[in-house]
């Protein structure tokens, strides 16, 4: 997986928000709130290749969770990713 280009985190009020920038996401009408964990996996994996697996050691390095916590919640984010378009397969 690869995060799209064009999406940039940023925090408004408090709030993780990711915004969609250039002509390619134009049309792009949603607005993403992040939560602090999802914030942090963005980050670390923007302009990178990535898997569920890659996204649950970076959950347990940083936070206390268990590997099939982390697993599980890794996979369910990733899906919510590509489906809201800011995340390809």
């Amino acid at each position: 997986m690869k995060a799209k280009k064009g999406f940039n985190l940023r925090e408004i009020c408090g709030e993780r928000i990711l915004i969609a920038e250039g002509k390619e996401n134009i049309d792009f009408s949603k607005v993403i709130s992040m939560n602090e964990s999802a914030a942090y996996l963005w980050n670390k994996l923007q302009d990178k290749e990535f898997t569920t697996a890659d996204m649950a050691r970076l959950l347990t390095e940083e936070y206390e969770v268990d590997d099939a916590t982390a697993l599980h919640d890794a996979q369910a984010l990733a899906k919510s990713w590509i489906e809201a378009g800011i995340c390809e397969d």
